[in-house]
């Protein structure tokens, strides 16, 4: 039997784990490597791969012009998909990333680094993840299908990006948004320009919440050789954020002109321009020498993004 108990230091609560956490509170205590392996201690990128898939969906109900019951069923999968996929994700870029992790010091408590589970089994439970997510996937047609095959293109490059570029935040924005479009052909059996914007949207999106959550990493990654955009943008950071932040918002609204019409699109495009406000609002209050600050940032990108979903909500339900 492989030997799974965490050593001492491993049982400590991993840095950007939520204070008081379910994991770390009540998880039997053999599965916490496994379930922090899967950031289940750190939900908010599990969020940050839902939510857009509930844009695509959303947008896709509008497309279609009314929702049906088989819509609910997706976003309550695209739910599980996301736990399941961000879970074997974020394995997969443990995995390759252990070497690397164990000299960080936000890092260096993860399960893999810390020693309390070995690559074979870390690996092991990547590939269960996967394949109950593939269930999932199954029962989507035939596009969506083939949509969740080509993500994993993405996702096996990401862990490698910040390696050989500055922008690993745009691969990891082509990885999270995946479900924009995933979604959305899984409602409509199609994919439009609408959907491509939103998608392009969320990339976009993604280079502003990540470009912040780098920053907690910087130094680290300087003496390392890792590459990434807060590295890359330094003090101009908040500049490119503001643009980041500018891009999301305008491909949003161009993508909702383009899937609805009257009341509903106006609706839809105050849910745009709320999302960029409270985009700005990080900004202007971030501190990229506070570390507690840029956790704090990143992690109230749920409700940025949670924005579109609302006033999308209302304006499908209109």
């Amino acid at each position: 039997m492989p030997h799974l108990e965490p050593l001492p230091d491993a049982k400590d609560r991993i840095f950007d784990a939520v204070e008081n956490n379910w994991v770390d509170s009540h998880a039997p205590y053999w599965s916490q490597p496994f379930l922090k392996l899967s950031r289940m201690d750190r939900p908010i990128g599990t969020w940050l791969l839902l939510l857009p898939c509930w844009w695509g969906l959303l947008i896709g109900i509008l497309t279609n012009g009314f929702p049906r019951l088989y819509d609910l069923w997706i976003l309550v999968a695209c739910a599980f998909g996301a736990i399941l996929m961000r879970g074997s994700g974020c394995t997969w870029n443990d995995i390759n990333d252990r070497k690397i992790d164990g000299k960080v010091l936000r890092t260096k408590l993860r399960p893999i680094p810390s020693g309390s589970i070995t690559v074979r089994i870390a690996a092991l439970w990547m590939i269960i993840q996967a394949l109950i997510a593939l269930l999932i996937l199954l029962t989507f047609n035939i596009t969506a299908i083939a949509l969740g095959f080509i993500a994993i293109l993405p996702v096996a490059i990401y862990p490698f990006a910040k390696r050989f570029t500055w922008w690993p935040q745009f691969f990891l924005g082509i990885a999270f948004n995946w479900g924009v479009l995933l979604a959305f052909a899984a409602s409509t059996n199609f994919l439009n320009w609408p959907c491509f914007l939103l998608y392009l949207a969320g990339i976009s999106w993604t280079l502003f919440y990540d470009t912040i959550y780098a920053h907690q990493d910087k130094e680290d990654d300087a003496m390392l050789g890792v590459k990434s955009t807060a590295i890359l943008f330094a003090d101009r950071t908040k500049i490119w954020l503001f643009i980041f932040a500018s891009i999301a918002a305008g491909l949003m609204t161009l993508s909702f002109i383009s899937s609805a019409s009257g009341l509903k699109m106006f609706i839809a495009i105050a849910g745009a321009l709320f999302f960029y406000f409270h985009m700005v609002l990080q900004v202007i209050k971030l501190d990229i020498q506070n570390g507690q600050n840029l956790l704090d940032t990143f992690r109230s990108n749920r409700n940025t993004g949670f924005i579109p979903v609302i006033f999308l909500s209302a304006s499908v339900l209109f």
